[in-house]
């Protein structure tokens, strides 16, 4: 009995339930229409902030889920160079975040262009400008040779490992890349659930030494981007959000049959909270905006400052020494602060004695 999908007999012919999984797009493109409208309303274009902030979320988060740490600053001022944005960080990116950024900005404003092995291997050599992971030298920009071994997926402390996959074999990867391309390039399949099949197909194959679950998700993002309007979402940190989830629904697909029906309505609900995240994220924003230019004569630097905070989620109860210890003045001054939006109606006061506190007005909040 065959243990992995690629060796189930008419690999990679996948299959799956069409009318459950069409049932589920019209709620995902309704809840990209509302998340489009919104960033519209706020005059946002292309090649913007708002975009800047996607891709630069996308390729910090995507490799939070590998475990790698990056400067989200430093990526995004990447992005903003490179869509002639003008941004108040100072930070010179680096050669590792220029590389990240041009792959990203590649996949999404250049998702029309077909994939290829040439295509694929350039965006590896990025996402390994200087030839290493970690440590560990690898051949970037090229098919794995399995000169250390069969290339498996593991877990778990050495001389305990789990083997969750092995991959296929490599003299069998340059084949199965040109079914990939095919599929990719020459399918009628719906561009959400063709991204969906193709992030499994990918990582199934796994054809790099490392980062294939990240390209994996730079495909993704590549025909998202093709099928839905704008770019103000990030699918990968939803899937960093979900992230145990998705890793089981990939093992499960992994060790199943051609049947993928599991994995493409996993995939769609994480999308589907994807853009849903954002939309919050972006009224939130716009009723922030709106908040603060309407009151900005009203209010002091230290006042718009706290307010800011306010919306951003302030950890905890805000009291007037908090207020004081974060501004560095007085209590006095302080309560002052808090008294002048008091009167505005701009803030309430909870609680009694010890345990008084300040809100937002609820006026604010329901916008």
């Amino acid at each position: 009995m065959p243990e992995y999908i690629y060796q189930q007999p008419g690999w990679p012919r996948f299959f799956w339930d069409k009318k459950l999984t069409d049932s589920l797009l019209p709620e995902i493109l309704q809840c990209a229409a509302y998340l489009d409208g919104l960033v519209s309303a706020t005059g946002f274009r292309p090649n913007n902030a708002a975009v800047a902030d996607s891709l630069a979320e996308s390729i910090v988060r995507s490799a939070a889920i590998e475990g790698e740490r990056l400067d989200w600053g430093e990526i995004r001022s990447s992005i903003a160079n490179k869509l002639g944005i003008k941004t108040k960080n100072k930070t010179s990116p680096g050669l590792h975040s220029d590389s990240l950024a041009d792959m990203m900005l590649d996949a999404v404003n250049n998702c029309n262009v077909p994939l290829s092995a040439e295509r694929l291997c350039s965006w590896h050599r990025q996402l390994f400008p200087e030839g290493r992971s970690g440590f560990m030298r690898i051949s970037a920009g090229q098919y794995r040779d399995d000169s250390s071994g069969p290339m498996q997926v593991v877990s778990g402390p050495i001389g305990m490992e789990k083997v969750h996959y092995q991959a296929p074999p490599a003299a069998d990867v340059p084949e199965m890349m040109e079914h990939f391309f095919y599929y990719a390039n020459n399918s009628a399949d719906n561009g959400i659930i063709k991204a969906a099949v193709l992030h499994l197909y990918f990582v199934s194959i796994h054809p790099f030494d490392d980062g294939n679950g990240r390209m994996a998700r730079a495909v993704s993002d590549m025909f998202l981007s093709r099928a839905c309007n704008g770019r103000f979402f990030s699918m990968s940190a939803q899937i960093q959000k979900e992230k145990k989830g998705y890793y089981s629904a990939l093992e499960k697909a992994q060790h199943g049959t051609l049947d993928i029906t599991g994995w493409i309505v996993w995939f769609l609900d994480c999308l589907k909270n994807a853009i849903k995240e954002a939309a919050v994220s972006t009224r939130k924003n716009i009723i922030k905006h709106r908040f603060l230019q309407n009151e900005e004569e009203k209010l002091n630097a230290r006042q718009k400052k706290m307010l800011g905070m306010l919306f951003d989620g302030f950890r905890g109860n805000l009291t007037s020494s908090k207020w004081a210890k974060i501004n560095k003045v007085t209590q006095m001054t302080a309560s002052r602060d808090i008294t002048h939006l008091l009167e505005l109606g701009l803030l309430i006061k909870q609680g009694h004695g010890r345990t008084t506190h300040y809100v937002l007005s609820e006026n604010y909040l329901s916008e």
